[in-house]
């Protein structure tokens, strides 16, 4: 990919640096990445994960694609639901992350159960129409080429899958708008250079979160991609929103 800009957090940047400099981000808060979304969350990000895991509607046998993987929550929850005769693929463009969540799945004593896969979301190395489920947790937005990935979500997914897409979004709540914004552009960069000794990383990840976009830009970007019956949940008031979309 090449040509033309992309968002880094506020700042425009070459689109084909972009992957670069995420990568920088996530390569170095790999080892403190559980720990902060626990702080940064309050330890929500696990009931969010637990609740996208449950509208997937998993079944025994089933073929599911993890994108953006990192550290292996949501795959961690949904090996045992497929079991012995599925397969959950965990796939991340990020080595060190990857290498952290298969280091987990082997603790877990799931790793035997999964496949570990290093790939760019606009450019899955897998067959057409091979995959039940596809989910993603807080992984779109650091994607250079969102369309792309959501087009190749579209061409990996067979007939009667879904696209599970969990992301942060725009909250609907606006009086609490001025407590979450000094939430985001003070607590959290100092919550960063305190356990992680990375402040800019954590100040990207809020404004990545900004620049992401609404709930119904990305249900329609979905819907633009070739999924049909496109929808969203909310949750805790927007703050993060589960996208839904399917193949028929």
């Amino acid at each position: 990919m090449s040509g033309g800009d992309a968002d880094f957090g506020f700042r425009r940047v070459p689109a084909e640096e972009k992957a670069r400099r995420v990568g920088a981000v996530f390569s170095s808060v790999a080892d403190r990445y559980d720990l902060m979304n626990d702080l940064m969350s309050a330890g929500l990000h696990r009931l969010w994960k637990r609740q996208t895991v449950a509208m997937a509607g998993l079944r025994p046998g089933f073929q599911v694609l993890d994108l953006a993987s990192g550290t292996g929550d949501l795959a961690r929850l949904m090996a045992p639901r497929v079991g012995s005769t599925g397969r959950v693929t965990m796939s991340d463009i990020n080595e060190a992350m990857l290498a952290r969540g298969r280091d987990r799945m082997l603790d877990c004593g799931l790793a035997t159960d999964m496949d570990f896969v290093l790939a760019d979301a606009e450019h899955l190395p897998f067959a057409n129409a091979s995959m039940d489920r596809i989910t993603m947790a807080f992984g779109l937005r650091n994607v250079t080429r969102k369309e792309a990935a959501l087009a190749e979500m579209r061409r990996v997914l067979k007939p009667g899958g879904m696209v599970l897409i969990l992301e942060f979004s725009r909250l609907r709540l606006p009086a609490l708008e001025p407590l979450y914004d000094a939430y985001s552009f003070r607590i959290l960069p100092r919550l960063g250079q305190w356990i992680a000794d990375d402040a800019d990383s954590y100040r990207y990840l809020a404004e990545s979160i900004r620049m992401h976009p609404d709930q119904d830009s990305l249900r329609d970007m979905m819907q633009a991609a070739g999924l049909e019956d496109c929808d969203y949940t909310n949750m805790s008031g927007g703050i993060v929103a589960v996208h839904r979309g399917r193949v028929y």
